[in-house]
């Protein structure tokens, strides 16, 4: 464990290797993991947490006398002693997902077969396969069932998956602010942020490693995505038309207004945290996911499935606008399962599921509550 808190597991040592769902072998494979309350005797208490798209295994901070575990979690306001999922009660496990770049093997890792970073070596992997690796996680935990899988956007995706690829390791599932395939308007969006990547000239064809960073790629990137997570009425009220420091237009491409200095500022800070291949293989990755799929892996293979589901959406999504919750939950239904939905109104778009909301808070531990003592 290191001094965030994060523990690793590795498996897949050559000759051993995973076969992805594309066919693709990969090992060894390493996965970061942190871990938060007690695991009970009869581990009938885990939770399993799914990070969205740029998130990590560090969900909330672990320990007030030690700097690094101590520093917030991305869901601090959910995760914790008495919150809404409360860890006083319940063992929870969230995990960095295959392809990413805080811990877990992806295209910044060490290929064994040439000793240097992957790069565009590294396979496309799929949701399958990033839920596929964290099961190997759970068997190497000794935890053979979940009391819930928790996830919101690219982590409700993977609520998702668990649900189609495990469903008997899954007594209910949240899927927050997710849907069951992307549409055009978001695939689209991820495709003009991999090619802002793409033409850096830095990028060098994923061959930047112990070189100039692709950075402003990256960050064009991060501010296309981030605009996707807020909504129009929150910007109106954060920033309105409002100048940067200034009481007229400079009449150049410096920044004018407040909202164009916040977009830098999120994506310079993006750049000193992620990696740009990981962003090209984990926005292809949702990009890929369909659980309308006639192929065996859809949502209509759950009829047998005693997994309870509660499905959140947000009135301000319009990344994943709440119609597409309830064609989820409408799935759902017609395969004869437990489904409870409630649509939150919130005015701060898409990452609102991640926002502090006492309405999500009660309904999420009144719903793991429900869970566990009804089993």
């Amino acid at each position: 464990m290191d001094k965030s808190g994060r523990k690793y597991f590795t498996f897949a040592e050559p000759p051993g290797q995973i076969i992805l769902e594309n066919g693709s072998l990969l090992g060894p494979v390493t996965i970061a993991y942190e871990t938060y309350g007690q695991l009970a005797a009869d581990k009938s208490n885990v939770i399993l947490i799914e990070h969205a798209f740029s998130g990590d295994s560090h969900v909330a901070c672990h320990a007030e006398d030690e700097d690094e575990a101590s520093r917030p979690g991305w869901w601090d306001n959910m995760v914790g002693p008495e919150k809404g999922i409360d860890t006083n009660i319940y063992f929870v496990v969230c995990a960095n997902i295959l392809g990413g770049c805080m811990g877990t093997t992806g295209p910044t890792s060490l290929n064994p077969a040439t000793g240097k970073p992957y790069g565009l070596d590294f396979p496309v992997v799929t949701i399958a396969d990033m839920v596929h690796v964290q099961k190997k996680l759970l068997d190497f935990l000794g935890i053979k069932q979940v009391l819930s899988v928790i996830g919101g956007s690219v982590g409700g995706m993977q609520v998702l998956q668990w649900c189609v690829s495990y469903p008997e390791m899954v007594r209910s599932a949240v899927p927050l602010a997710t849907t069951m395939r992307h549409s055009a308007l978001a695939i689209a969006f991820n495709e003009v942020a991999r090619q802002a990547i793409m033409a850096d000239p830095h990028w060098n064809g994923g061959d930047y490693y112990g070189k100039a960073m692709p950075e402003m790629g990256l960050a064009v990137a991060r501010m296309i995505a981030h605009i996707t997570y807020l909504s129009d009425e929150s910007m109106r009220r954060k920033f309105g038309r409002n100048l940067q420091d200034k009481s007229d237009f400079s009449f150049n491409f410096d920044v004018d207004f407040q909202v164009e200095s916040y977009l830098r500022y999120q994506g310079s800070k993006f750049v000193r945290r992620f990696d740009a291949n990981s962003f090209l293989y984990i926005t292809k990755a949702a990009d890929y996911f369909d659980l309308e799929a006639s192929d065996g892996t859809s949502i209509n293979t759950l009829n047998d499935s005693q997994t309870r589901f509660l499905v959140v959406s947000f009135t301000s999504d319009w990344l994943y606008p709440t119609y597409q919750s309830k064609e989820l939950v409408k799935a759902l239904k017609k395969n004869g399962l437990d489904v409870s939905f409630c649509e939150i109104e919130a005015d701060c778009g898409h990452d609102a599921f991640l926002l502090p909301n006492c309405r999500l808070d009660s309904l999420i531990a009144g719903f793991l509550k429900g869970v566990a003592e009804n089993d």
